[in-house]
């Protein structure tokens, strides 16, 4: 299993949001990708949806595949404004 790696921002935004390290290893231990970027630079990105104490939580992540890492950029509890009932699809904007 890749090692996992947080950035500082990451840490940052997770304290102001009352996250833990453990929320988002525990979200991404149990949770499915929902989005996928392979192309995007440095590294390929994805958003996983998962589970933590909190409840529901999506977790910013880049695979860096050089050296076996998962590199955690944010985590936060998605707001059901922006996000479906299912929390997997972005709400379309209104014209």
């Amino acid at each position: 299993m890749a090692k996992l790696r947080f950035r500082v921002h990451a840490i940052l935004e997770m304290e102001e949001r009352g996250l833990t390290v453990d929320d988002s290893r525990t979200a991404l231990s149990n949770g499915e990708d929902i989005e996928s970027r392979p192309d995007d630079e440095p590294y390929p990105a994805r958003l996983v949806l998962g589970t933590c104490r909190v409840g529901f939580l999506h977790v910013a992540v880049r695979d860096n595949i050089d050296d076996d890492e998962v590199v955690v950029e944010t985590a936060y509890q998605p707001d059901p404004d922006l996000w479906e009932l299912d929390l997997r699809r972005r709400r379309r904007k209104a014209r």
